[in-house]
C-alpha cells in the first residue's frame, strides 16, 4: 500500500471511507484540517470518515548514500542545488510574466487614449455637418427653389398668418364646450378590440388618422393609407430610400418623414413635394394650425419651416441636441421639440427663439399639446412615465405611472382622455375636472408602437410593430 499524497508506504496508514483511497495518517489530517476535501477527488471529507487500516510494521532500508557523513554532506549540497536552481528559474517566470503585464497594460492604455481621440473626433465632426450651411450643404427641395434658409427670418405674409391664427383660436379655446358626440368616460372605458387588419408595413412608426376619421396613413419601411369602411389598403406611398419615422394629414395630402432625411408630400399616391433639407436623419413632423406650415425636425440638431402653398422652405433653426420629436402649440405660436439631451424646447415660431426648456431627464420620445392650450406632455426613451408640464408655470404638475414601457400618446380634442400606446397594450387616462385627478379608465391587452384617436373619440387606433391597425370602439350589436 502506498500513500496517494506522498506516494511511500505509509507508517499508519487510513483509508477513505468514501474513495478507499490509502493515506498516511498524519499527512490526511492535516489536509482535512486546512481545506476539508479530499486531495485525489475534491469531495468533502471529515477525520471521522478515516478507517484505521492494520499493516506490519515495514523497516526502511537505509539508502547508500547515508552510510557515511560525507555522502550526507553531497546528498545535501545536491539537494540545496536543486532548491536554489528552482528558486531561480521561479524568478525568472516572475520577471517575465511581470514584463508581460506591463506591456499589456501600456497597450492598453494606449488603446484607451487612441478610442478617446477618436470619439472627440466624431462628435466634432458631428457637431460641424450639424452646422453646415444649408446653401452649401443641401440640395434644392423638387421644385427647384434656391434655399438660403439658414435662421432666415420668416417671411411677413407668414408672420401675419402665425399672428392671425393665435389670435383667433386662443380668443375661442376656453369657451368651447364639450362636442354633444363626443365619446364619455363610461363609454370609453367598455371599448373592445373590433377589428384588426392584415400585416401591412412592418415597423409601425407612422400612424395618422384623416380629419373624416376613415382614412388612415400607416407606414413602416413602407406605407400607404388605410381605409377603415373598407377594411383594405387604398394605395401605397413612394417614399424612395430610407424608411418612415413620422407623418401626418396635412388636410388631404399626406406627409411622411424619412430616415433619409427627406419631407415628402403626397396628394393620393402621387408626390407633389419633396424637401431634403435635413443633414441626417428627419424625426418627427407636425403642422401648424393654419394648416398650410409644416415642422420638421431631425438628428441635425434642427427644426425646419415648409410653407406647404407655394412647396418652399421657409427657415431652419439650429438648437444645442439632436431633436426627435416635435408639435406646433394649439394656437401656433409655440412649436415643441423633444431632444436627446432629456429636454422639451420651446420655440417661438415668429422669431426662432428658445422661449423656454422643461427637462425630463431622458431623451425626449414623444410630446404632445393639450387642447386646451395649457398642458404638454412628455415622456422618455424606455419610459413607463408620462410627465405633464404647465405652461403658465413652466413646472412639472403631475406624473402618470402606467406600469409599462411607452411607445406614444394622443390626446383628444377635449383634454379630457389621454390615449398611451405600450408593449403591454393600450390604456387610456382620464382627466376629471371636478376632482382635478387622473385615473386609468381603459386597459387593452393590445400591443401597440402608435395610437390615435377616431372621430369624436368613438374609437381608438393602435398601430403594433407588424403594421397591423387594430380598432378599439363600444361593442357592435348582433
Amino acid at each position: 500500500m502506498l500513500c496517494a499524497i506522498s506516494g511511500e508506504a505509509p507508517q499508519v496508514p487510513v483509508a477513505s471511507r468514501k474513495s478507499g483511497n490509502v493515506y498516511e495518517k498524519r499527512l490526511i489530517e492535516a489536509y482535512i484540517s486546512e481545506n476539508g476535501t479530499e486531495p485525489t477527488t475534491g469531495e468533502s471529507l471529515s477525520v471521522e470518515d478515516l478507517i484505521d487500516l492494520k499493516s506490519p510494521n515495514v523497516v526502511y532500508p537505509r539508502p547508500p548514500q547515508m552510510t557515511s557523513i560525507p555522502a550526507m554532506l553531497s546528498f545535501f549540497q545536491n539537494e540545496w542545488d536543486a532548491l536554489a536552481l528552482q528558486t531561480y528559474t521561479l524568478q525568472q517566470n516572475l520577471h517575465q510574466a511581470r514584463q508581460e503585464l506591463s506591456t499589456a497594460l501600456y497597450e492598453n492604455d494606449a488603446a484607451v487614449r487612441v478610442i478617446a481621440q477618436l470619439t472627440k473626433e466624431r462628435d466634432e465632426a458631428r457637431a460641424t455637418l450639424a452646422q453646415i450651411n444649408i446653401s452649401r450643404g443641401a440640395p434644392a427641395n423638387t421644385n427647384g427653389d434656391a434655399m438660403q434658409v439658414d435662421s432666415a427670418p420668416l417671411p411677413q405674409s407668414v408672420v401675419e398668418k402665425i399672428e392671425n391664427s393665435q389670435q383667433s383660436l386662443s380668443k375661442t379655446r376656453r369657451k368651447r364646450p364639450v362636442p354633444e358626440e363626443w365619446a364619455s368616460s363610461d363609454a370609453i372605458s367598455a371599448y373592445t378590440s373590433r377589428s384588426a387588419s392584415k400585416p401591412l408595413f412592418p415597423g409601425g412608426r407612422v400612424l395618422a388618422v384623416h380629419e373624416a376619421g376613415d382614412l388612415i396613413l400607416v407606414a413602416g419601411t413602407q406605407g400607404g393609407v388605410y381605409s377603415l369602411s373598407e377594411n383594405t389598403l387604398s394605395y401605397a406611398l413612394d417614399f424612395g430610400e430610407g424608411d418612415a419615422t413620422s407623418g401626418l394629414w396635412a388636410h388631404d395630402r399626406a406627409v411622411v418623414a424619412t430616415s433619409a432625411g427627406a419631407v415628402k408630400v403626397f396628394e393620393k399616391d402621387q408626390e407633389v413635394s419633396s424637401f431634403a433639407v435635413h443633414a441626417g436623419q428627419a424625426n418627427g413632423v407636425a403642422l401648424h394650425p393654419s394648416g398650410s406650415i409644416l415642422a420638421s425636425v431631425g438628428e441635425d440638431k434642427t427644426y425646419i419651416l415648409y410653407d406647404l402653398e407655394s412647396s418652399r422652405v421657409l427657415t431652419q433653426v439650429s438648437s444645442n441636441s439632436s431633436l426627435r420629436c416635435t408639435q406646433f402649440h394649439p394656437d401656433g405660436h409655440l412649436l415643441a421639440a423633444g431632444g436627446v439631451d432629456g429636454q422639451i424646447k420651446i420655440f417661438d415660431v415668429k422669431s426662432g427663439a428658445e422661449a423656454a426648456t422643461f427637462d425630463l431627464g431622458g431623451p425626449v420620445r414623444c410630446i404632445f399639446f393639450s387642447e386646451n392650450g395649457i398642458w404638454l406632455a412628455g415622456v422618455t426613451e424606455k419610459s413607463s412615465t408620462i410627465s405633464i408640464w404647465d405652461l403658465r408655470k413652466a413646472t412639472e404638475i403631475t406624473t402618470i405611472e402606467t406600469g409599462s414601457q411607452i411607445e406614444s400618446i394622443s390626446w383628444d380634442y377635449t383634454g379630457q382622455f389621454l390615449g398611451v400606446a405600450g408593449q403591454d397594450g393600450v390604456t387610456v387616462e382620464h382627466y376629471s375636472k371636478a376632482s382635478k385627478e387622473w385615473s386609468e379608465i381603459l386597459k387593452r391587452g393590445t400591443p401597440a408602437t402608435q395610437i390615435a384617436w377616431g372621430q369624436h373619440a368613438q374609437s381608438l387606433i393602435a398601430l403594433n410593430e407588424d403594421g397591423v391597425i387594430t380598432t378599439l370602439g363600444a361593442a357592435t350589436e348582433g
